[in-house]
């Protein structure tokens, strides 16, 4: 299903989709079009994209490709989703360390337009972090390791 998506294949790429994005929610799926949990989330994404096109601007993006952001979101693992709003990261409270990105795949296509038309809400009244509208039990869980430390 990842050919139904656009994909960025560099940083200048994405920096353009980061600045140039306005009023509709940027998302980042950044993983590779080899791996089947990543396929599996390209599947609802492409389901989603046509019924979001108001609220979401939605494009792939290869990690072994762009190094800088790999190493910048710590995208360890994948598939990991990434969202923006106007230039602006926004963060999401999904109940997990980690605020920046959704790891994992959502388990129904409805669980990726909720967490999309909140992020979309909440983004247009100037919040920057938004609370998670998904049941925890449909949350992937994964332990953050710290390297280096």
């Amino acid at each position: 299903m990842s050919y139904l998506l656009p994909t960025l294949t560099s940083k200048k790429e994405i920096d353009k989709a980061i600045k140039e994005t306005e009023d509709v929610v940027l998302v980042l799926r950044f993983g590779r079009n080899t791996d089947s949990s990543c396929l599996q989330l390209d599947d609802i994404l492409s389901k989603t994209a046509e019924d979001l096109v108001n609220m979401a601007a939605i494009y792939l993006v290869d990690v072994d490709k762009v190094p800088v952001y790999k190493q910048y979101f710590d995208i360890s693992l994948i598939p990991s989703t990434i969202f923006f709003f106007n230039g602006q990261h926004i963060k999401v409270d999904w109940g997990s360390p980690d605020h920046t990105k959704f790891v994992g795949s959502f388990k129904h296509k409805q669980d990726f337009i909720d967490v999309v038309e909140v992020i979309y809400r909440g983004a247009m009244k100037g919040k920057v972090i938004i609370t998670s509208p998904l049941d925890p039990q449909n949350i992937p869980k994964y332990h953050l390791i710290y390297k280096d430390i």
